[in-house]
């Protein structure tokens, strides 16, 4: 891993139109989406947007970053369409072969901002989404034949070719006035799609430190199929995040959703492989057992994380659950080449503390 550059960056606009934008970061910019074989992605959708069915070659986790709209999501094998209301803190776990649009109300006053996060071991490209279009001006159909097209659809050629050009736009466009109504969402197709971080129970919650909500597949079922794990974290002003690493050989992937602060990343050998301001929008990648700790501005951090296992386990170097704790106080003095007095007032502080540290009292 030496030598990759971790340098957290922002999405860069791939395409986009009237109806929205779609941005993605790669390899080129971020390096290490193709080490850990992550692809990353945002799709904004202005008022009355609509981005286009599709399907991709990667399993993703999508999150709500702005607004309210719809999504329609058609699992393998299923005979009718889940309708889901999505609004801002909604987690959707999209697997393999699910064929998802998304839309923004005509009349929203802000746009529709969803994060993807994926796993492109199995995609085209490592490190990179490749979407497939249903339908507009690069639509799979546009490269059949009319022929094979009025064959699949039964219907006559002309008929055929009208209906795959009749749209002209591509992946992203702007629904018309007065054009059709789509489907109303169902409070039954969330159930086991989506679930809102903001309001799901926390699993993390330290006064003046920190609350965390954790995906997994008691929360949200699909994340085992997607063979992601993902959590929301929320630090406080000031606060700090134990320094920790994934132990079960994972990656971290870290999107800023709000805030600003500082992040240190160090390897092996005790080399700081990163540090670094991080502000809202930006993506950064924790490689595997590397330690990384983060420290809140005055506006406090808040970060989306997928991690590359759908359960997964941290080891954190500081507070009452560190591995110091565990170990005796004899391998500790010795390990630390120190006195049996520095030892016990090490050993004596953080005995309360969690994985959030609030900051010291002003003095």
């Amino acid at each position: 891993m030496a030598g990759v550059d971790l340098t957290p960056r922002q999405a860069r606009k791939a395409y986009g139109g009237e109806g929205g934008a779609y941005c993605e970061w790669s390899p080129a910019d971020l390096p290490m989406l193709g080490v850990a074989n992550i692809g990353a992605a945002k799709l904004s959708l202005a008022a009355g947007g609509l981005s286009l069915p599709s399907y991709s070659d990667s399993a993703k986790v999508a999150y709500v970053l702005q607004g309210a709209g719809t999504c329609g999501i058609v699992l393998p094998e299923a005979t009718k369409e889940k309708v889901v209301a999505v609004k801002e803190g909604d987690a959707l776990a999209l697997p393999f072969g699910v064929v998802t649009w998304w839309h923004n109300a005509p009349d929203a006053s802000t746009e529709l901002l969803v994060l993807f996060l994926g796993d492109t071991s199995k995609g085209h490209k490592p490190g990179q989404f490749t979407n497939f279009q249903l339908t507009g001006a690069t639509g799979i159909f546009t490269g059949f034949s009319t022929e094979f097209v009025g064959r699949a659809w039964d219907l006559a050629e002309p008929d055929a070719a009208k209906l795959v050009s009749s749209q002209p736009g591509s992946a992203l466009v702007k629904l018309p006035a007065g054009g059709p109504s789509l489907p109303a969402p169902s409070p039954q197709d969330r159930e086991g799609v989506a679930l809102n971080c903001l309001e799901a129970p926390l699993d993390v919650d330290i006064p003046g430190g920190g609350r965390v909500v954790v995906l997994n597949t008691k929360n949200l079922p699909l994340v085992k199929d997607v063979g992601l794990g993902a959590d929301l974290v929320r630090i406080d002003a000031h606060s700090m995040c134990s320094p920790g690493f994934s132990c079960d050989s994972a990656y971290q992937v870290t999107y800023i959703v709000r805030g600003s602060g500082r992040v240190q990343v160090v390897g092996p050998d005790g080399v700081r492989a990163l540090e670094a301001r991080v502000e809202a929008g930006v993506l950064f990648i924790v490689p595997r057992f590397f330690v990384v700790s983060k420290i809140a501005d005055e506006k406090g951090l808040e970060w989306f994380s997928i991690i590359t296992t759908p359960d997964p386990v941290f080891s954190h170097l500081a507070g009452k659950t560190s591995v110091w704790k565990a170990i005796s106080p004899q391998v500790l003095q010795a390990a630390f080449n120190t006195t049996p007095e520095m030892e016990q007032l090490f050993r004596s502080k953080r005995l309360d503390s969690e994985i959030f540290f609030a900051p010291p009292p002003s003095k």
